[in-house]
């Protein structure tokens, strides 16, 4: 059994260890040498944390909306506890479900305009399932070749045909359709927000290929709820194409301030995947302090619509600056804003030199974005503060003298 291990673990030559390989491998060397990774928190105070006793801005959060310590979202989480308990202690179809389960499951979909959503204690788990549960041998998947791991993980499941095609761009997929028979069940797997890049789904575009070709849609709006859309509504509801797209997946730990996923679409997709799904049937469902959290943060996003106004009134002033100072955004138009330096010991000094002056962000290197992408993730938030943004630039002017 060992060998046929070894024979799978790409690169891997005859008689060498999984530990030397292990050894081997660039990013644990990395952090081995240079730490730059699984940085340790002593607090975190709003846009602020502390790291080795500094004080420092967080600029690499998913907090879109600075809810994290909103007083109604701590106090939803504190009163769920109280009423609930810590967990409900294991998987649904197993232990039963919770009311808590259901009311944030008909606000998410109230709020998305679907007519069901069922919840995971993962994005990760649900994006997959989204995939998983509803493609299957003798179907096609096709998928934008830079969408998210826990999408990839889900088609990897699949038995599945699979066809890329190039990032973000209408004619690859309109090419890639262009040889498949029309009656072929086909899956169309894409995000609304980009992570990495910052950039949005031509939803629209996409739609009109794939009319006629018995595409169903799963889009992962991971980075787009409480982003994109009237109120904050998606992605799908910032081309007004909410009823066009199957089924919307993502995460409740970006705008949503807890932890969790949800899968959204008509009431028979999403029953379906309650039973068909692995990741649904067999994984511990939310606890109530998460669920509660999410809840009250959907309700804020409702109702306090200046959290979404401040964020893209941030996002600009920061994309302003940046492109400014001559730095590569790869065109992003979101609050995840990559610098893109090309070079891996560009970005880790650049990073070294922001923290030297106080503010915290994050690496991204080949092969987690493509060659010559190497690059600083930063993301705004409606958090960041008059101050925030003083050290920000400060940061950013000093790091392009010393490294540029």
């Amino acid at each position: 059994m060992l060998a046929v291990i070894k024979q799978r673990l790409s690169g891997l030559t005859a008689g060498t260890s999984i530990h030397s390989r292990c050894q081997r491998d660039e990013m644990t060397q990395m952090r081995l040498k240079y730490k730059p990774f699984y940085d340790v928190f002593e607090r975190q105070e709003g846009s602020r944390v502390w790291l080795e006793g500094r004080e420092m801005v967080l600029l690499s959060s998913n907090d879109y909306l600075g809810l994290t310590d909103h007083p109604k979202v701590i106090e939803a989480g504190k009163l769920a506890l109280d009423e609930w308990g810590a967990s409900p202690t294991g998987a649904r179809v197993a232990n039963g479900g919770r009311a808590y389960h259901s009311r944030l499951e008909e606000k998410l979909a109230a709020f998305l305009g679907r007519e069901a959503a069922h919840i995971h204690s993962a994005g990760y788990l649900s994006c997959m399932s989204a995939v998983e549960a509803f493609a299957r041998k003798g179907d096609l998947i096709l998928v934008d070749r830079n969408v998210h791991s826990c999408l990839w993980s889900g088609i990897r499941n699949t038995e599945a045909r699979v066809e890329k095609f190039s990032h973000n761009c209408p004619r690859s997929l309109a090419r890639a359709l262009s040889f498949e028979k029309p009656e072929t069940p086909k899956l169309l797997v894409f995000e609304g927000i980009y992570s990495m890049e910052g950039h949005i789904a031509p939803v629209d575009e996409f739609l009109e290929i794939i009319e006629g070709h018995n595409v169903f849609t799963v889009l992962d709006d991971a980075h787009g709820l409480g982003v994109l859309g009237e109120r904050g509504q998606g992605t799908a509801r910032h081309f007004g194409a909410s009823k066009k797209v199957d089924i919307v997946c993502g995460s409740l730990s970006k705008a949503l301030a807890s932890v969790g996923g949800f899968v959204a679409g008509d009431r028979s997709l999403v029953e379906y995947l309650r039973t068909h799904s692995k990741q649904t049937l067999f994984s511990a469902a939310i606890g109530p302090c998460q669920a509660a959290c999410a809840e009250a943060a959907l309700d804020i996003l409702q109702e306090e619509p200046f959290h979404l106004e401040r964020l893209w009134s941030n996002v600009a002033r920061y994309r302003e600056f940046l492109i400014g100072l001559g730095l590569d955004v790869w065109d992003s138009e979101t609050p995840a804003v990559p610098i893109v330096l090309g070079d891996k010991a560009k970005v880790y000094y650049f990073r070294k030199a922001l923290m030297e002056k106080g503010v915290y962000t994050t690496m991204s290197i080949a092969p987690a974005v493509p060659p010559k992408k190497d690059l600083i993730r930063t993301s705004i938030s409606a958090r960041h503060t008059e101050q925030d943004f003083e050290r920000i630039f400060e940061a950013f002017t000093y790091a392009v003298k010393k490294v540029l």
